[in-house]
């Protein structure tokens, strides 16, 4: 009896390393780094340049002209209170951005998104999940297509890149014209408003005049009455 329970024991102790084998635990998934990745400091690159555009385009001449008489007398001043407001408007932006990009977890979800990309353009290129193709087997077309093929997605990703830019600057440029018409629109205003006043002053002066010879008229005619009953 002593020796079954032993081989019993034995026999389950060659056992368990088996079903340990054959239902391995998955190997825990590999942490996201909190390092800004390609996504992400792009994303941090257009927020910049967004900024310093909307910073550029609050200039000193453009603030000294919407108060014309600190800029004349107190211009020191003035340019200090432009230079604080600069500086709030720029602190308030990336702390707002940090607290977003805080909220949103948004390095780690990019991060993610460029191991994902990376993964399946690794296994797009090493064939897999799919039927791989033998290279003698394509045609001339498709071999020359494949090998422009990368060069074509960086010329595509260039232009993509060199278009947006050049929309983002389409719309400040627009911005800018409707400010200037509007900035028109009222100088004509004022204008019409000039030169209501004058037409206002000449016909009151035009008045005046007729008015003023009609006086001087009247006397000559009681001082030739005058000199007539004196005779």
């Amino acid at each position: 009896m002593p020796s079954t329970t032993s081989q019993q024991g034995n026999d389950q102790s060659q056992q368990q390393p088996g079903c340990d084998a054959a239902s391995p635990s998955p190997p825990p998934p590999a942490p996201v780094p909190l390092t800004p990745g390609p996504r992400a400091s792009r994303l941090q690159q257009v927020f910049n340049e967004a900024l310093a555009r909307t910073l550029r385009a609050n200039s000193y001449a453009n603030f000294a002209a919407c108060f014309p008489t600190p800029a004349k007398h107190v211009p020191a001043s003035l340019e200090s209170v432009w230079r604080q407001l600069n500086a709030k408007l720029e602190e308030s932006a990336k702390a707002e951005f940090d607290d977003i990009m805080r909220e949103r977890d948004a390095i780690r979800q990019l991060n993610e998104l460029d191991r994902l990309v990376g993964e399946a353009r690794r296994r797009k290129e090493n064939g897999e999940g799919q039927n791989p193709v033998a290279p003698h087997t394509l045609g001339a077309d498709e071999l020359y297509q494949a090998h422009l093929r990368p060069y074509l997605k960086e010329v595509q990703a260039s232009l993509n890149a060199k278009i947006e830019t050049t929309q983002s600057q389409n719309a400040e440029l627009a911005e800018r014209i409707q400010a200037q018409r509007k900035e028109i629109e009222s100088l004509l205003s004022g204008l019409e408003a000039v030169v209501g006043d004058l037409e206002g002053a000449a016909k009151a002066s035009t008045q005046f005049s007729k008015e003023h010879s009609l006086r001087q008229e009247s006397l000559q005619m009681d001082e030739e009455v005058k000199a007539r009953v004196d005779i």
